[in-house]
C-alpha cells in the first residue's frame, strides 16, 4: 500500500544468497546489507510489476509502503524477468529480510524457529542436478528424522525435469506445426497447379503462336515457370504482411513482446518459390511439349 494505492502481491522472506542463486539483479538502488539481513530491518525491493503498479513513473528509491501495515522503506527494484514456467508474472513481487518476515509479517513457529517455507539451491552444471537432488533428499531426510522407508515430508523439485518436460512438449508442438505447415504448403502447391493447368488449356493459342513464330521450349517452359512462382511469391508475401500485422496487433493489445526474425522471412519467401518450381513445373512441360500446328488449331 502507497497512499491511496494499493496492490496485491507476494511477499518473500529472504537471506542474502537469494539474489545470486535467482541470478537475479537489482535494476535500481542496492541489495540488503548484512546488517539489514541480521537486525530485520524493514526494508524492502519490489519487482518491477509490484514498483510500476504502486508507483507508476515515480521514482522509487526511498520512498514507504505498508505492507500488513507494516511501513517498509524500497532500498531497490529489480530487473525485469518476465513470466515463470508456469504462466506466473516473476514481476508481481516483493522481498524483505528473512527476519523481518519471521518478526513482522508472517510470524515465528513456537516449535520451529526457524522455519521456511522453500529453499532454492543452485547447481553449478545441469549433470549435477540428479546427483544433487540425491544428497539434498538424503539430508533432510536426517534433519527431518524421516524413517527409512517412510514417506517424505518434503518435496524436491528438480528444474531440470521440468524443463526436458517442457523441451518434449515444445518439439511435439513443434511437429504438429511444422505439419501442418507442410499439408498447407501441399495443398496450396496442388492449387497453384491446377490454375496453371487451367492457363495452360486457355492459352493454347497463344503457346502456338509463340511457337510459331520462333520461341524455343524452354522458353515456354521458363515463361509458365515464372508465372507459377511469381503467383507463390505474391501469395506468400501477402500472407507474411497478415502474419505480421496480426502478431503486432497481439502484441499491442496483449502487451506481448513479439520477434519477426528477417532469416524466417526469407526462408519462408524462398519455400514458396520452391513451391511454385515444384508445381508448376509440370504445366509449364505440358505447354512447351505442345504442337505448335495442334495449338493453333485448339479451339
Amino acid at each position: 500500500m502507497v497512499g491511496d494505492a494499493n496492490w496485491t502481491t507476494s511477499v518473500t522472506g529472504v537471506n542474502e544468497d537469494f539474489l545470486e542463486v535467482r541470478d537475479w539483479p537489482v535494476a535500481e538502488g542496492r541489495s540488503f546489507t548484512e546488517a539489514e539481513l541480521r537486525s530485520g530491518a524493514k526494508v524492502a525491493i519490489l519487482g518491477a510489476t509490484t514498483a510500476r503498479e504502486l508507483f507508476g513513473t515515480v521514482p522509487v528509491i526511498g520512498e514507504q509502503v505498508r505492507i500488513k501495515n507494516v511501513p517498509f522503506t524500497v532500498i531497490g527494484v529489480l530487473t525485469t524477468k518476465g513470466q515463470s514456467g508456469w504462466g506466473g508474472d516473476q514481476d508481481d513481487t516483493a522481498l524483505v529480510p528473512l527476519a523481518t518476515a519471521r518478526r513482522r509479517l508472517f510470524g515465528a513457529e513456537q516449535t520451529v524457529a526457524d522455519n521456511l517455507r522453500s529453499i532454492m539451491v543452485e547447481v553449478s552444471s545441469a549433470g549435477e542436478m540428479n546427483e544433487a537432488q540425491e544428497e539434498i533428499e538424503t539430508l533432510l531426510r536426517e534433519r527431518r528424522h524421516v524413517r527409512t522407508g517412510g514417506p517424505d515430508d518434503f518435496q524436491v523439485r528438480n528444474m531440470a525435469e521440468f524443463i526436458r518436460a517442457r523441451s518434449e512438449t515444445q518439439s511435439i508442438l513443434s511437429l504438429l506445426l511444422g505439419a501442418t505447415a507442410a499439408i498447407s504448403l501441399v495443398v496450396g502447391g496442388i492449387g497453384i497447379m491446377n490454375i496453371m493447368l487451367v492457363s495452360v488449356t486457355e492459352r493454347t493459342k497463344e503457346i502456338g503462336l509463340r511457337m510459331a513464330v520462333g520461341a524455343r521450349r524452354r522458353d515456354i517452359l521458363s515463361q509458365f515457370l515464372i508465372e507459377a512462382v511469381t503467383l507463390c511469391v505474391t501469395g506468400g508475401l501477402i500472407g507474411l504482411t497478415i502474419g505480421g500485422s496480426a502478431a503486432l496487433a497481439m502484441s499491442i493489445w496483449g502487451e506481448w513482446p513479439i520477434a519477426l526474425s528477417p532469416s524466417l522471412v526469407v526462408i519462408a519467401l524462398v519455400s514458396a518459390g520452391l513451391v511454385g518450381v515444384f508445381f508448376g513445373y509440370y504445366p509449364a512441360r505440358r505447354a512447351s511439349l505442345m504442337n505448335p500446328i495442334d495449338a493453333l488449331r485448339y479451339e
